[in-house]
């Protein structure tokens, strides 16, 4: 088996800061020194990267993403959005349903487990699609390699989109694993459509964005999810979170001893309603984001532990999917392969600690979903990790961008921090700016659930 060892980097993990070198056989992680004994063994080593001055993180673990495949591939598809995760120092990621076909049966699901054995760099999992009528079906999946189940309470491509009371009752009831939600309130999105466009017309810049897919459209939504989820004692997991009434939902507290979690997206503690004029619609989302008041108090949330986990959301669509007025462009974009270098930015502005970052990122999504040997740097554990300069800018061009539509809203931005390299498995991904596109993930594995 081949050896790498990392030494003399700053290790963040489980909370501190430890000068560390790492140890790597095959693809797990062997021995933890926090000395220089280390040495000892140095010369026998297949490859050793010398890590001064450099943090050493867990790979992150995104919960939420959309990689188009099947259907979609002109915009994404497993591969090259892997690439931009590896890249972007995420090593594992469950991706959502609404593809074509929809993920919402066991041969749908299968597919794509074995097209991400053929293609991701990444770890993977999938979520199966709760619809009006698959109850049945949701039984039958293996929910030690399926991640969960995911639900539409707001828009979604299809038949995906689920507002009967007695199928959402039946699946709250009768879900096996966790669910995780996308709340808005198609009603309330409707009536706020049908406002503007009477008094402004159809031509609405993005700015009306927000307003139609309102903040009380999202805690409708939420609390309706969790009144569902506290009636019937279901693991409910509440998505991309962009408000902060909706925060009052949620229990500050250790993600492991809840029933009812809840993620925010970096796109939503990064921009505000401010960013409209200048961005348009590269920052237009379902859920929109919304005031900075309402960024301020999500993250403030991630910092004390209402919200457990920071994902993404990612998905792309081409630029000119993206064009037209709020009713017309796409909602969704590319964050992927920078999302970690968001987080990284705003711990250094003093916006949350860096070990929080870490905890929300990496430890705190494989607590939740219980995935086995990932998360965290410990012996014994997947060598999933990442190598983070944090005194080399980093600026974001179209020559940089992974993605496969070939855009980021954060072109021309400059981050403070360089993620150097990224390891999968043992295996070096992504390094110096390179993409290692041999490299294969594996499938992710999750504890029964007892």
């Amino acid at each position: 088996m081949k050896t790498l060892l990392i030494k003399n980097a700053l290790l963040i993990n489980e909370g501190a800061r430890t000068a560390a070198s790492v140890l790597v056989v095959g693809d797990t992680i062997s021995t933890i020194y926090t000395d220089d004994s280390y040495t000892d063994i140095e010369s026998h080593v297949d490859e050793v990267v010398d890590a001064a001055g450099k943090w050493l993180l867990p790979g992150v673990i995104d919960d939420q993403v959309h990689f188009r495949e099947p259907g979609l591939t002109h915009k994404a598809d497993i591969n090259t959005e892997s690439m931009a995760a590896v890249a972007g120092g995420v090593t594992s990621f469950m991706d959502m349903p609404n593809t074509k076909p929809p993920t919402t049966t066991l041969d749908a699901l299968e597919w794509k487990f074995s097209r991400a054995a053929q293609t991701s760099l990444a770890n993977y999992s999938f979520y199966i699609g709760a619809t009006a009528d698959n109850t049945d079906m949701l039984k039958k999946a293996d929910y030690t390699r399926v991640c969960g189940v995911k639900l539409f309470m707001g828009s979604s491509t299809g038949n995906m989109l689920v507002d009967d009371e007695n199928a959402l009752s039946r699946i709250f009831a009768e879900s096996p694993a966790l669910i995780a939600v996308h709340c808005e309130s198609e009603e309330i999105i409707r009536a706020n459509r049908e406002m503007y466009i009477e008094r402004f017309g159809e031509d609405l810049p993005v700015t009306y964005h927000p307003l139609i897919r309102s903040a009380e459209a999202c805690y409708a939504s939420s609390s309706r999810a969790v009144e569902l989820a506290t009636r019937y004692d279901a693991r409910l997991h509440l998505l991309h979170l962009s408000t902060a009434q909706e925060l009052g939902l949620l229990d500050d507290g250790a993600v492991e001893d809840k029933r009812i979690t809840g993620e925010v997206c970096v796109h939503h503690l990064f921009f505000d309603d401010g960013d409209y004029e200048r961005l348009g619609n590269l920052i237009k989302w379902n859920p929109a984001i919304k005031t900075a008041e309402d960024r301020q108090a999500l993250m403030n949330a991630v910092c004390t532990g209402r919200l457990d986990v920071v994902a993404t959301d990612h998905a792309p669509h081409l630029l000119d999917e993206k064009q037209g007025s709020c009713l017309e462009a796409a909602s969704g974009g590319p964050l992927i392969q920078h999302s970690l270098q968001v987080m990284l930015e705003k711990s250094l502005e003093g916006e949350v600690p860096l070990e929080t970052v870490v905890e929300r990122m990496c430890h705190a999504p494989a607590k939740l979903f219980r995935i086995e040997r990932r998360g965290f740097i410990r012996a014994g554990y997947y060598a999933d990790m990442v190598l983070v300069d944090p005194e080399k800018t980093y600026t974001v061009t179209e020559e940089n961008i992974l993605t496969k539509c070939c855009w980021s809203p954060f072109m021309g931005h400059t981050f403070p921090v360089t993620i150097d390299m990224t390891i999968v498995n043992g295996v070096i991904a992504y390094r110096d700016g390179k993409v290692v596109n041999s490299c294969r993930g594996k499938e992710l594995r999750f504890a029964p659930v007892h």
